[in-house]
């Protein structure tokens, strides 16, 4: 940095770091090469004011970009050179478009006067990852820069959250120019966001509670975004309404009120799916009716009117159609609606979901109490330890269903897991991010043996950066969800699904945390104590039953209530150790 007549004169790299702190950036996830080596020397006089976490993997850094933007609401930023250490940020980039989470990914680039020659390690980043990005940038002047980045912040951050991308060629962030911060709001380009709704539409909505029967509402991932979880707890005690939830939207309305029936869709609760095939009135909030939601999507709902309060219009009638869509903030639509209905209380439409809940408990759920350690035991007991207060990041496959039914959130985004793109490898480098805003927490990974060898070599950013994470290796030698699908639906041939794993414990110690092995029921409880007692990172390895299902469970194509319940065989009634 440096003066000239009173004007300050900064290079490109410099602009970066300054515009980062503008936004108030404290910390980066981002892996250094050629191509952005001017912003990380640069990095050298901005290294008392931002923390730059070094990741091993630059999807890695994507992921805990995304981690810490779900635990903080704020932006997260990832940092990486051209070519591979761009391309590698893809995956974490589509994941976090899947869940709408708002990350900004700084690229380096070749020089400008090199693209389109195909140099070394040149990729068209800003064009690749268009369709999992709000928006992508190529910057080609550094007087550019700073308006860019502000504008991608806010777009980022604007109304349904997201990733975005901005590409900065390396000559670039070496030009010097004389630096003025823009000042001002940004106008994000595309239709406004309707600030209030229509009075017209909420009357109707008003008309159609006001009239139903037998009305469910489902809580999804916006509740949290938008924070209207106190307005929609308010909606359902107003007019007695039940609530099932999507898997993001865990911990939208606490597992412990009333209400709550539990999780719906394809994994979800027997009780709930059915209230929903059986409803006169569906209230969706801040949800896009996933297949994985609605299972066949012909059939779903068949007599209920539909409202849909949501802040993307391109979803509203998307999956299912819809009777009245109220398009806004979800949190604002209900603080215009709520005073508008009236006290109401339906015990008939109640009373049918609790013996519904009860029968669910009879089949589905395991038995806690058995000789064979099993998956779910694990989970509820890291619930039990904990008091329910950790914040979960779960991984992909059936220990993610089984933390949903298991593990009892009370609070907003303390379940962090890739619901719609379904990312092997997310939950380990997502920990990590969270763990950078919410170091007063317990945090814990809840990871398969598959999953957790996928982006395995971030242990080491743990143990660098001594993270407060807690790791729990759910080990049943298989990629389990994939070998239920392999049980059910093609005869039990489970091919390239049996995967093997390391000693995790010597690998802990080889990179330089505690490791422990769980193989007995009776020592879930000591092991997660020493856990939560350790200062650092420590990976907790459980050896649980091989073969052991998710249940309920609808199969793609089926009606929602169609479930495939736990066999009467499979009910796990062992006798307690």
């Amino acid at each position: 940095m440096s003066k000239l007549k009173n004007k300050v004169l900064l290079s490109g790299a410099e602009i970066i770091w300054e515009c980062l702190l503008k936004e108030g950036v404290d910390t980066v996830f981002g892996y250094p090469g050629g191509a952005i080596l001017p912003a990380y020397d640069a990095l050298n006089n901005y290294s008392d004011k931002i923390h730059h976490v070094l990741v091993r993997h630059e999807q890695g850094a994507t992921h805990m970009a995304d981690g810490y933007a779900r635990v903080s609401g704020k932006v997260g930023v990832a940092i990486a050179t051209s070519g591979p250490g761009a391309a590698n940020m893809v995956t974490g980039i589509a994941t976090a478009m899947m869940d709408s989470s708002p990350i900004v990914c700084i690229t380096g680039q070749v020089p400008s006067a090199a693209i389109g020659s195909d140099a070394f390690q040149e990729m068209d980043i800003s064009g690749a990852v268009i369709p999992v990005t709000k928006h992508s940038y190529l910057v080609m002047d550094a007087k550019d820069i700073a308006k860019t980045i502000k504008e991608a912040f806010a777009v980022a951050r604007s109304g349904r959250p997201g990733p975005v991308l901005v590409d900065i060629p390396k000559d670039i962030q070496s030009q010097i120019i004389h630096f003025n911060y823009p000042e001002g709001p940004v106008r994000v380009p595309g239709m406004p966001l309707r600030k209030y709704p229509e009075v017209s539409d909420l009357k109707n909505a008003v008309k159609l509670i006001m009239e139903s029967k037998k009305p469910v509402i489902l809580a999804g991932h916006g509740i949290l975004i938008s924070g209207a979880s106190k307005e929609v707890a308010e909606l359902a005690e107003l007019v007695n309404i039940p609530i099932g939830w999507t898997l993001l939207g865990s911990g939208a309305i606490p597992s412990s009120h009333p209400l709550n029936m539990g999780m719906m869709g394809m994994h979800g609760e027997f009780s709930v799916n059915n209230a929903i095939q059986e409803a006169d009135l569906l209230i969706a909030c801040g949800m896009r009716f996933d297949d994985r939601v609605t299972g066949n999507a012909t059939t779903y709902s068949p007599n209920s009117k539909k409202i849909h309060i949501e802040i993307d219009p391109s979803e509203i009638n998307k999956n299912i159609k819809v009777d009245l869509s109220i398009i806004g903030d979800l949190k604002t639509v209900l603080q215009q609606l709520n005073p508008m209905l009236t006290k109401k209380v339906e015990t008939n439409w109640i009373d049918t979901l609790t013996t519904w809940q009860e029968q669910s408990s009879k089949r589905d759920i395991i038995n806690l109490k058995t000789k064979t350690l099993y998956a779910a035991q694990a989970i509820h007991d890291i619930w039990a330890e904990t008091n329910g207060d950790a914040i979960v990041v779960s991984d992909v496959g059936q220990h993610q269903m089984l933390e949903a039914q298991y593990y009892k959130h009370d609070e907003p985004n303390t379940l962090l897991t890739s619901g719609g793109l379904g990312t092997m490898g997310f939950s380990l480098p997502a920990a990590i991010g969270a763990s950078f805003f919410r170091r007063d927490k317990s945090i814990w990974v809840i990871v398969g043996d598959g999953s957790i060898q996928m982006t395995i070599t971030e242990l080491a950013t743990a143990v660098q950066e001594n993270t407060n994470i807690n790791i729990a290796i759910i080990n049943n030698g298989y990629l389990g969800m994939v070998r239920q699908w392999q049980q059910l639906f093609y005869d039990e041939r489970y091919k390239e699904t049996p995967i093997s794993s390391p000693d995790y414990v010597k690998l802990s110690e080889a990179y330089g945390l505690k490791g422990l092995r769980v193989k007995k029921r009776s020592e879930i409880a000591d092991a997660i104590k020493l856990a939560e007692s350790i200062n650092g990172p420590v990976l907790v390895e459980f050896i649980v039953e091989q073969h052991d299902m998710v249940y309920p469970m609808v199969a793609t194509g089926a009606d929602l209530n169609d479930m495939i319940s736990r066999p009467v065989h499979d009910q796990f009634q062992e006798s307690e150790m």
